[in-house]
């Protein structure tokens, strides 16, 4: 099982920019597919990026690309989304997640989990 810590949100203006990262340990991080989703109080935890193993493919919700970019360090075991461009649609709380299922973006997938941190957009 791998440990997930995610830090980096805060309270930015629309059109602002912010990185997430998220921390892995207790296993080594590139044996995972990583995840980032969002929610927001009553609604269902949505998918926004992911990424392979090796960090050569990634997977965007049509809602963030071309504004969000997810990267990974296997050596540090961090995984960042970078956000630019920000509005106030993308406040939620962002969570990391892990998965051993190959570039898979399911949610039911990702079986280890971060606390989330947040992140709110303010026009």
């Amino acid at each position: 099982q791998v440990q997930l810590v995610e830090s980096g949100g805060a309270s930015v203006q629309a059109g602002g920019s912010l990185r997430l990262s998220c921390a892995a340990s207790g296993r080594t991080l590139s044996s995972y597919t990583m995840g980032w989703f969002r929610q927001v109080p009553g609604k269902e935890r949505e998918f926004v990026a992911a990424i392979n193993w090796s960090g050569d493919s990634t997977y965007y919700a049509d809602s963030v690309k071309g504004r969000f970019s997810v990267s990974r360090d296997n050596a540090k075991g961090t995984v960042y989304l970078r956000m630019n461009s920000l509005k106030p649609e993308d406040t939620a709380v962002y969570y990391c997640a892990a998965s051993l299922t190959w570039a898979t973006t399911r949610i039911v997938d990702f079986g280890s989990w971060g606390q989330g941190t947040q992140v709110t957009v303010s026009s």
